[in-house]
């Protein structure tokens, strides 16, 4: 592979994802280094006062200022965009700026919003609270009913957004359907594809315009670093999202980047991995819980709509005790293996109560109205030997009388 072959998109095109995220967006400087080069700069010099001002107004190539650009950034977002199917894509600070940037940078006083009202506790927030401050009306619905979606379309309808998977309810959005409903109105559909990555679920094959991503799940994979992106086209990447992010600066560090290039690499057999594993887990322990939130399942009522828009179902699901609080912290308390942990796509398998963690900063009514019950559990399912998961969660659930 010659210096910057990982930026030909003539020839990244043609191979296959798990190819794409380990070559993809490459780019080796004169040394020749097989692993991405880690530019550690804020700035850059050039060798003429012409270069920078051509540099500056677009009539030359090159970097200025790396809150603008950066090489081992830009190689990550070409590394996502090309696993994406996307034309183009611009990472960020965390998940959540990107869920941020991907709105705010579309949507002006007096625009609407249309959202799943399951969703993580911080999308509920930029929704319910963040839009309406700045005039931007919103609607939530059933991300599951078709017909929802439409009935909440007004002439002022500018965006969908929506989880599916959806955090921590699993509840799964018909892409097709809504995505083409958006289009059919000249809507702009926002995905955020956190739960699945492009591995397993792949939304612009489905219709959807944007696709947004807490790249600090699954793409980093191993807990260390926060990170976003977002992918759309060429036009909404640099029309649309840039300007925003040029000036508002929710950008990602190298460093940061550079760590996510590394988990991208090992991301297709770990995706799917731990996806196996979490389905064992989760016919291992569904007869032992009041209800279970597994998408894999036969018993999820979406399961045949998962199949059709997943290869793999990811390695979280949900699930729910009886005893409401008491009994689903007594039953973290008692885990030996798992550990107590709000994040998820971690190679460790972690455990979370949403109730009183990810979802604490949404009103009670609002928590029970999205289905995250004071016994909900969500569980990512790591890489560990799936036996020694399975043996952890049922003494745990033992010693919690279930």
């Amino acid at each position: 592979m010659k210096k910057k072959t990982g930026f030909d998109r003539g020839t990244t095109k043609n191979w296959h994802p798990a190819t794409q995220a380990v070559r993809g967006g490459t780019w080796r400087s004169e040394h020749g280094e097989t692993s991405e080069a880690l530019f550690l700069t804020s700035g850059y010099s050039y060798d003429s006062a012409e270069q920078v001002a051509a540099r500056f107004s677009g009539d030359a190539q090159g970097m200025t200022y790396s809150r603008l650009q950066n090489p081992t950034v830009q190689m990550l977002e070409e590394r996502i965009a090309l696993i994406e199917g996307a034309e183009a894509c611009r990472v960020q600070a965390s998940g959540m700026a990107a869920m941020t940037t991907a709105l705010l940078c579309q949507l002006s006083a007096g625009d609407h919003i249309v959202a799943a009202k399951a969703a993580f506790g911080s999308c509920r927030w930029l929704v319910d609270t963040l839009c309406p401050r700045f005039g931007i009306e919103s609607t939530v619905v059933d991300g599951r009913d078709n017909d929802a979606w439409e009935k909440a379309i007004r002439p002022n309808t500018k965006v969908f957004f929506f989880e599916t998977p959806a955090n921590p309810t699993l509840d799964i959005v018909d892409m097709a359907h809504v995505c083409g409903l958006a289009r059919a109105h000249g809507i702009t559909s926002v995905v955020d594809n956190a739960f699945a990555t492009a591995v397993l679920q792949r939304p612009l094959d489905f219709g959807a315009d944007v696709v947004a991503y807490s790249a600090t799940k699954l793409m980093d994979g191993q807990g260390r670093v926060l990170a976003g992106a977002v992918c759309g086209t060429g036009k909404f990447i640099n029309d649309v999202l840039l300007p925003f992010q040029r000036n508002t600066g929710p950008n990602l560090s190298p460093f940061n980047a550079w760590v996510v290039l590394k988990g991208l690499e090992t991301l297709d057999l770990r995706a799917r991995r731990q996806s196996e594993n979490a389905l064992a887990v989760g016919k291992a322990i569904e007869g032992r819980v009041s209800r279970m939130l597994h998408p894999g399942l036969a018993s999820h009522p979406q399961h045949g709509l998962a199949m059709r828009q997943m290869e793999a179902c990811g390695p979280i699901f949900a699930f729910e005790l009886p005893g409401g609080s008491a009994q689903a912290m007594a039953f973290l308390n008692a885990l030996e293996l798992v550990d107590i942990s709000n994040n998820i796509g971690d190679a460790r398998s972690l455990c979370c109560h949403p109730w009183t963690t990810t979802h604490y900063g949404v009103s009670p009514d609002v928590r029970l109205d999205m289905g995250v019950d004071e016994g909900l559990l969500r569980i990512n399912i790591g890489l560990e030997d799936v036996r020694d998961v399975i043996a952890d969660l049922e003494q745990a659930l033992t010693k919690v009388g279930l």
